[in-house]
């Protein structure tokens, strides 16, 4: 029995999880994803950044404490930046925001 539908060994392994379905479905709205798949994926991506991103900042990037201090402009204000920013830029549909 041949069929053009992807299998779950093309992108990673089929599994049995429990998993707070009310968590899973607020995910799935609040981020547009397409299936709980993509959700769960997603969360674990998003984690996995984190960490990642973690271990870059206590490395110091590979560079001194005052390579770092002397990286950021002193008139630089965060708090504009954020005003600037939209909400929910990573996510996939708009909420009207």
């Amino acid at each position: 029995m041949t069929t053009d539908e992807p299998c779950h060994t093309e992108y990673g392994m089929k599994m049995t999880m429990h998993i707070d379905e009310e968590l899973l479905d607020r995910v799935v709205e609040n981020f547009g994803c397409t299936s709980k798949t993509e959700a769960v994926e997603m969360a674990l991506r998003e984690m996995d950044r984190k960490a990642r991103f973690k271990e870059v900042v206590k490395a110091g990037m590979g560079c001194t404490p005052e390579e770092l201090k002397n990286a950021v402009d002193p008139d630089y204000d965060v708090m504009s930046m954020r005003v600037a920013e939209s909400p929910n830029r990573s996510s996939k549909k708009s909420h009207g925001r």
